[in-house]
């Protein structure tokens, strides 16, 4: 009997990592652990930021000397720090799971650095139409997707844009779906009312692409009876000081209360999801930035909130109409104002959606999605399981 092959160690180079917030330092973070889970040897590379506190991860964490945005100077940085490991990342499976350190390496591939024992890529969605829309970056990424060894996208929308602007990946790609952040696995979810109001949430930047003032606009058509129930919650850190401007400009005059709450860190958000009774975040296409899937609705439906949104993009795989939710599409405000008005009067609805948005939010795990990431890339038996059909159990009608 032959011996086995060694399993190849994997490096995670990211630009998004805790103390980070947001969804792709969420992906990131949990990629790198369920794959930790499954026995492979994991490592991340990751900004030098400062931290409210000290973490520590079963893995180790290299902290690079970058800010973590999205800017060329750290594209550069970044690429000049994998030039310099090079040795040790030849014998290594790369894992770029998000934009900056994609672009980082479309230099170094291009200019033929270095190559490591495999790489892998991930797409989220805004990104495949800013890269697309750049003659020399679209040359670059479709470069780098000929030379990966894995691709992988978090939706199925996502693929289809990846597969329409880059037809290179279609023949690579394999799902590695999100799911809810493990660390509300075993949060305590049980309601805990503290207002005898309705509460609707928001959780998101205050960016227009995520749609806090089309949640305004349409609690402002509710009828005065049904809108005397309702205070409208906004958590979220301000990225535009215009657009945080027009929302509490436009604030004064809404006919429902509404609160700003800032930015929250993760492991005090479960208190509000607990506090309210319904979640809304009414994402709309803005430039080129879309909403490939949206983490933070699976998130309110793992505390059984029933959902309203926009079905655009990914949110649709995200949020299952009629079943954990309630979409519209966007640009209907009457028909949004009419999602909202049947949560607000019907209770049993509420329940029933928020139910089964439970159940919705528990199917997927990020184990599935690593298994995906890493077959046929090492010759681990924990990641040569049958990779898991990115189809899931519950679909939308």
């Amino acid at each position: 009997m032959s011996a086995a092959k060694p399993s190849l160690p994997l490096t995670i180079v990211t630009h998004e990592f805790f103390p980070m917030n947001g969804g792709i330092a969420t992906f990131v973070e949990e990629m790198a652990g369920a794959c930790h889970e499954l026995g492979q040897e994991v490592e991340v590379w990751a900004p030098q930021r400062p931290t409210p506190h000290e973490r520590t991860f079963p893995y180790p964490v290299r902290r690079v000397p970058i800010r973590g945005t999205q800017d060329l100077s750290c594209q550069l940085r970044m690429a000049r720090e994998m030039i310099a490991q090079r040795r040790h990342l030849r014998h290594r499976i790369v894992y770029l799971p998000e934009p900056g350190p994609v672009l980082a390496m479309t230099y170094l591939h291009f200019f033929d650095a270095f190559r490591p024992a495999r790489l892998a890529l991930t797409f989220h969605g805004s990104e495949i139409q800013k890269f697309a829309a750049r003659p020399a970056a679209r040359l670059l990424v479709r470069r780098l997707i000929r030379a990966a060894d894995r691709v992988t996208t978090t939706s199925r929308f996502t693929r289809e844009l990846l597969c329409s602007r880059f037809p290179d990946a279609a023949g690579k790609i394999v799902m590695t779906p999100c799911a809810l952040r493990s660390a509300f696995l075993d949060r305590d979810t049980s309601r805990m009312k503290t207002t005898n109001k309705l509460v609707i949430l928001t959780v998101g930047r205050l960016h227009p692409r995520k749609g806090q003032h089309i949640v305004m606009e349409a609690l402002d058509r509710l009828d005065d009876d049904i809108a005397s129930q309702v205070e409208y919650w906004i958590v979220g850190r301000s990225t535009r000081g215009d657009y945080e401007a027009r929302l509490r400009n436009r604030a004064k005059s809404l006919k429902v209360p509404v609160t700003f709450l800032g930015n929250i860190a993760h492991d005090e958000l479960d208190v509000l999801y607990r506090r309210a009774d319904i979640f809304a975040m009414t994402s709309v296409n803005h430039g080129h930035s879309v909403e490939g899937f949206g983490l933070v609705y699976l998130e309110a439906s793992a505390f059984g909130l029933p959902v309203v949104g926009h079905a655009i993009g990914g949110v649709p795989e995200a949020v299952l109409d009629g079943k954990t939710g309630l979409l519209v599409k966007p640009g209907d405000l009457p028909g949004l104002v009419a999602a909202f008005d049947t949560l607000i009067r019907d209770r049993r609805k509420r329940e029933e959606l928020g139910a089964a948005g439970r159940a919705w939010a528990r199917s997927r795990t990020w184990h599935d999605s690593a298994r995906n990431l890493l077959k046929g890339l090492t010759p681990h038996p924990l990641a040569e399981g049958e990779a898991v059909p990115a189809e899931s159990r519950l679909q939308p009608a």
